[in-house]
C-alpha cells in the first residue's frame, strides 16, 4: 500500500510523534496552522469517514478520547478545535482518515 500515514505509522517516514498505542498513533502536523496542531490516526488503514464500519466505531471513538486528552497534556485547557476531512470537497488530502486537533489561539469560523 502507498499511504502516506501507513509508512509513518510503520516508522519508514519520520513524524514528531507524540502518542502511540495499539489502536491509534499521534504527531505533529507538518504544517501548522495553530500552535498546537496534531493529528491522531488509526492503525488501521481506513480511508474516509465514508469507509467507517460498525467494527470501526471503538477506534473512532478512541481517535476522539485520545485528541482530548493529548489536547489537555499539550496546555489546550482554554479550548480546542477537531476535525475531520472528508474526500476532495471536504478537504481531504491524504486517504487514510486523521482528527486534526488544533488550539492554543482563538478559533474563528470560517477558518483562518
Amino acid at each position: 500500500m502507498d499511504c502516506l500515514f501507513c509508512k509513518i505509522i510503520d516508522g519508514k517516514i519520520p513524524s514528531k510523534k507524540i502518542y502511540e498505542d495499539d489502536q491509534v498513533f499521534a504527531f505533529h502536523d507538518i504544517n501548522p496552522q495553530a500552535p498546537v496542531h496534531f493529528l491522531v490516526i488509526p492503525k488501521k488503514h481506513i480511508a474516509t469517514l465514508d469507509d467507517v464500519t460498525e467494527e470501526d466505531r471503538a477506534v473512532v471513538g478512541h481517535m476522539l478520547y485520545t485528541a482530548q486528552k493529548l489536547a489537555k497534556e499539550l496546555g489546550c485547557e482554554a479550548g480546542y478545535r477537531t476535525v475531520f476531512n472528508c474526500n476532495e470537497q471536504g478537504g481531504q488530502t491524504v486517504y487514510h482518515i486523521h482528527l486534526h486537533v488544533l488550539g492554543k489561539r482563538q478559533m474563528t469560523w470560517p477558518p483562518g
